[in-house]
């Protein structure tokens, strides 16, 4: 599904660290601000440990997770809106994406400067906050001059929509973001063709120092108190442990690195899973000796819906999904135990799939 998730920041954070720890897609890194000229895609594997668990139960010939879009924006910097630094391309960028991933300087180094003479993730957050609010401000008042043309004709939905678009003009001269603006469902028509920057949810991730990895730092509690009344996430993450980690292919090599740097699992396994679950994304399962397979799909699909994720023609034919519940899956351990305990559902075209749902299609076409 081609959701993307953007990964933003001031230049010199670490971003493109984080984004070659998750992505095969490997990008330069470097000492120098404005170094990347372009963003980057990267299509990253969602990690997912119950594909391993239902490999117990059902051996298979191959284990395949569901994917995530992550984009790599270079770095932004104050006057970004107009055009300095990298500028207008990369506020075009995020405006492509569907959710955020903003990182945060939480370390010290005197051999990577910060772009602004010294580490203040506070600062950081307030400037790309401030660069994005004017670009949704210059987007607000194109539309309201364009409502206010058609308000002359007597058009009765422009009227309103200037009412509407000038309380979030009013909201976004006071520095706020667009995600904190109270509006009503029906009134959200008059904003949603805009795209704009400040209405995408974000999640913050702290980059620290290897030492940090476990409880963070005072940077990171500055975070947390500055961010402690936003409905947001913020994770830790140490960019250069994390980079070391991903370059170990031996699994049992990277098992003893996390385990001697007291982590259960790569950092960033957690930034991509929660990348996913910010893009209102989440995974059903197909099992079998050949394949056992996430697919990816928006939550609150309902079964045919989900099952066009497999293939159009599941979609248009569909006749019933035979459902079993993961958990049940688990504890059970077969179908025919499942459908002894009476847990094995047929379901029709107005159910919705669940999250960790293992679908069996029927249909006809």
């Amino acid at each position: 599904m081609s959701l993307q998730c953007g990964i933003i920041g001031i230049t010199n954070v670490g971003k493109s660290t984080l984004f070659n720890c998750m992505s095969n897609t490997k990008v330069e890194t470097t000492n120098f601000a404005f170094s990347s000229s372009k963003s980057n895609l990267g299509v990253i594997n969602v990690p997912d440990n119950r594909l391993l668990e239902l490999e117990k139960l059902q051996p298979t010939e191959k284990l395949i997770p569901a994917t995530v879009e992550i984009v790599d924006i270079p770095g932004l910097t104050k006057g970004a809106n107009q055009g300095e630094g990298v500028g207008n391309k990369f506020l075009g960028d995020i405006r492509n994406t569907v959710a955020l991933i903003n990182v945060l300087r939480c370390f010290d180094d005197e051999n990577l400067p910060h772009i602004d003479g010294s580490v203040d993730p506070v600062r950081d957050i307030e400037t790309i906050d401030f660069e994005l609010q004017v670009k949704d401000l210059e987007s607000v008042e194109k539309k309201i001059q364009r409502y206010e043309k058609l308000a002359k004709t007597g058009d009765k939905e422009a009227k309103q929509g200037i009412e509407v678009l000038n309380g979030l003009k009013e909201h976004l001269e006071s520095m706020l973001n667009v995600r904190d603006y109270q509006i009503s469902d029906k009134d959200k028509n008059h904003i949603d063709d805009l795209f704009l920057l400040t209405a995408k949810p974000v999640i913050y991730v702290c980059n620290v120092d290897d030492a940090s990895a476990i409880s963070g730092n005072s940077y990171v509690e500055k975070v947390k108190e500055a961010l402690k009344d936003q409905n947001t996430e913020i994770l830790v993450i140490a960019g250069k442990l994390e980079a070391e980690i991903a370059d170990l292919e031996d699994i049992e090599d990277r098992n003893e690195f996390l385990s001697d740097a007291g982590l259960s699992e790569p950092g960033v396994n957690k930034v991509i899973r929660s990348a996913y679950s910010l893009l209102n994304l989440m995974s059903f399962f197909t099992v079998g000796p050949k394949e056992i397979r996430a697919w990816t799909i928006k939550k609150g699909m309902n079964a045919p819906q989900a099952s066009g994720a497999i293939h159009s023609d599941l979609e248009r034919g569909f006749i019933r999904a035979e459902v079993m519940k993961y958990i049940d899956f688990i504890e059970l351990e077969s179908e025919v135990k499942i459908k002894e305990a009476g847990k094995f559902h047929i379901e029709g075209k107005n159910y919705i799939v669940e999250d960790g749902d293992i679908m069996h299609i029927r249909f006809n076409v």
